[in-house]
């Protein structure tokens, strides 16, 4: 027989590895942010917990914060650009606007430029819908200060998000465009899926072949995927999935898994193009992480 602790924080383990990995960008933290917040957990004397979910929240948020300042050391020594670990969700996720823009590459790299405590707020109140007071007990500040940081924090994300949302036909058209443009080397095509002002961030962590900094424009993108491909050799292939709720290819060299490019589309172009080589962030593209708000 389950004990009550077990049972609430099973029914609540997707739910707070989303919280944990929106704040962190990074699935492996995520998951020790979680064993953390267990043993914490288990210590509770659940008689005097009002709202579960609320208090499991709260410690997986602490317990976030504190992660991130651990891995703002590391990410000051990544070689090259940090992008967050992708992971692979299941194809209705897409559907679930909130969920896939949240999560979303674009929304992720967006919440990179925030401070650990307007990253925090911002995820606890505009995505999981956490009322002021108990944002106030998880960070450690005020109900007043932390309206301010949501303020500040808002209105950081709302001059950076992506433009507007496409439809399911529009997204699936232009990832089976870009698809094939890779795949048949198409100059042309591609010249005609990509936006002139698409944005290319490559991660290779040192690892892999990835560029320094971001590449902007059509023609200069087109050269560095081109270029790429010629310099890896071997027989290269690719699969469409949803990665982070959005579209996005999988690479294969010689049938073994080399890379992950998520995209985003916008008005039927492909506007960015967020491309994840570095080993140690695809050990979750082949494998579905449950994501959920609720």
């Amino acid at each position: 027989m389950t004990d009550p602790a077990t049972e609430a924080f099973v029914a609540h383990r997707n739910l707070l590895f989303t919280v944990a990995y929106e704040i962190l960008g990074s699935a492996a933290d995520a998951e020790d942010v979680l064993q953390e917040t267990w043993l914490r957990w288990v210590k509770v004397d659940l008689d005097q917990v009002r709202d579960q979910r609320a208090y499991l929240i709260r410690i997986t948020t602490r317990q976030s914060l504190n992660r991130l300042r651990t891995m703002k050391r590391r990410k000051e020594a990544y070689v090259g650009r940090w992008l967050p670990e992708p992971l692979l969700t299941a194809p209705d996720a897409a559907e679930d606007a909130d969920l896939a823009e949240s999560v979303s590459m674009a929304m992720m790299l967006v919440l990179e430029t925030l401070s650990p405590n307007e990253r925090a707020v911002f995820v606890l109140r505009e995505v999981f819908e956490v009322d002021y007071d108990e944002i106030a007990e998880a960070i450690g500040k005020s109900p007043a200060t932390v309206r301010q940081i949501a303020h500040r924090a808002r209105q950081h994300v709302e001059a950076r998000r992506p433009r507007k949302a496409v439809s399911p036909v529009e997204r699936r058209a232009a990832l089976a465009a870009f698809q094939h443009a890779v795949e048949t080397n198409d100059l042309r095509a591609l010249m005609d899926v990509l936006a002139p002002d698409v944005v290319v961030v490559s991660d290779g962590g040192g690892r892999k072949l990835a560029a320094p900094q971001p590449i902007v424009g059509a023609e200069k993108a087109i050269r560095f995927f081109v270029g790429s491909m010629r310099k890896v050799g071997g027989t290269l292939s690719t699969e469409a999935t949803t990665i982070n709720g959005g579209p996005a290819l999988l690479f294969r060299l010689d049938g073994v898994l080399d890379g992950v490019a998520a995209l985003r589309i916008e008005d039927s172009r492909v506007t960015g193009i967020y491309y994840v080589r570095n080993p140690e962030k695809l050990s979750r593209v082949e494998s579905e992480t449950p994501l959920t708000l609720r």
